[in-house]
């Protein structure tokens, strides 16, 4: 199902549809026949693919023209994104970094940030990760407690530890959150750094997933230097810049399910082909409100794209359409699972991967659990839960954990 296009965007489809037509045979072949298994050559194939995907337009559609977008809305970024996925080719390389990390230094960088990174992220010259999860600062990210310390020429030296952290092991910079001052309670002291990854100091190690692959990472930075000009939106304003990225991060994981492939379609396919399983009463029962979850997540996004193309911030029901869409492409693969049995975690299977991969992503972009306390307060009206960390230094919330301890 496609957007309902106006005239202009209509057009904006059959000339995005007709290139990748034209050039997909250059695309990387990621699964079947023929499939790249090499990880560094699926990288640079990858880096490429990005490459000639913004050279086209079809990558920073919504970023101004002078950073090399085109200045478009967001409409066509999802159309670009729908027809990426009726191709069966990959999408861009560097998602975090063109579809979360960019728009935060577009926002908040200064022209001299924005003129030297920002054409190189959006071609995948260079990946970004983000550098925000701390193995006591998941759901609680204010709570961070890696350090940045200002010296006497206004440069930093950087010190903590970050986890969680997607495609770390080939990424040139990363954004990262730091607290720079500990008297201020825990949402002020906060600052956003611009952090090179070959830094002296930066050791990236690699977190095996039940996929087997190690997407994930843990971060050290023991005594990085970072430059003056490092900091990205002010210090101390680092708490406002992260929750630039992190609506960006919600809208893009919550927009992003079409191109993920978490379509009811897809799905109802993948049962269809046993015919027991598409005679099956429970199993069509099932389906049926996987698919009504997924088509409300859907209609919630064409909602939130009306809000974005009338230049509005979307609020936190992009947070529940990331839950929604998690959980019912979760329940897609139970159900798949379930009637295809063994085959369907198979080498060859397309299913696999999702399957074990899909938990994992419960967490990102703030836990489920969060994200429902969030719904719960500012979209529902529900009572706040009680904090007792409000308006209290950082300083002293450690002492009184360590008291506990």
């Amino acid at each position: 199902m496609d957007l309902d296009d106006t005239p202009e965007q209509a057009a904006h489809r059959t000339k995005v549809r007709a290139w990748l037509e034209e050039h997909k045979s250059e695309a990387p072949v990621l699964q079947g026949p023929g499939a790249l298994t090499d990880e560094d050559e699926i990288i640079a194939a990858r880096r490429a693919w990005q490459g000639k995907l913004a050279e086209a337009g079809l990558a920073g559609v919504t970023w101004p023209k002078e950073y090399g977008g085109q200045g478009l809305g967001p409409i066509e970024q999802v159309i670009c994104n729908q027809e990426i996925a009726r191709a069966r080719v990959p999408g861009i390389l560097d998602a975090i970094g063109v579809g979360m990390l960019g728009p935060t230094l577009i926002a908040h960088g200064t022209e001299e940030q924005k003129g030297r990174y920002l054409g190189a992220m959006l071609h995948g010259d260079e990946v970004w990760c983000q550098l925000f999860s701390e193995p006591a600062a998941g759901s609680d990210l204010a709570a961070v407690q890696a350090r940045a310390r200002q010296q006497d020429d206004g440069s930093w030296r950087l010190t903590g530890q970050k986890v969680w952290t997607t495609n770390a092991q080939f990424s040139a910079y990363g954004l990262l959150l730091a607290r720079t001052d500990i008297d201020a309670h825990k949402h002020k002291g906060l600052t956003m750094f611009l952090v090179p990854m070959d830094a002296p100091g930066v050791t990236v190690r690699g977190l095996r997933q039940i996929s087997g692959e190690a997407e994930f990472n843990e971060v050290f930075f023991d005594d990085v230097a970072l430059d003056a000009d490092a900091v990205v939106g002010g210090v101390g304003n680092g708490w406002g810049t992260a929750l630039t990225t992190l609506m960006f991060e919600r809208v893009t994981i919550g927009l992003g399910g079409e191109g993920l492939g978490f379509n009811s379609a897809r799905f109802a396919q993948a049962i269809a082909a046993d015919p027991h399983a598409s005679r099956d009463p429970e199993v069509r029962r099932q389906l049926g409100e996987i698919a009504a979850d997924l088509l409300a997540v859907r209609f919630t996004g064409y909602r939130t794209l009306t809000e974005l193309q009338r230049g509005q911030i979307p609020g936190p029901e992009a947070g529940l359409a990331k839950v929604t869409i998690v959980n019912g492409a979760i329940h897609a693969g139970e159900l798949i699972a379930d009637v295809q049995g063994p085959d369907a975690l198979g080498e060859d299977s397309e299913w696999a991967y999702m399957i074990s991969f899909l938990p994992g992503l419960k967490s990102a972009g703030g836990t489920e659990e969060i994200l429902r306390n969030t719904i719960g307060e500012r979209v529902l009206g529900l009572p706040p839960e009680p904090r007792l960390d409000k308006g209290i230094p950082f300083s002293e919330l450690r002492a009184k954990e360590a008291a506990k301890a």
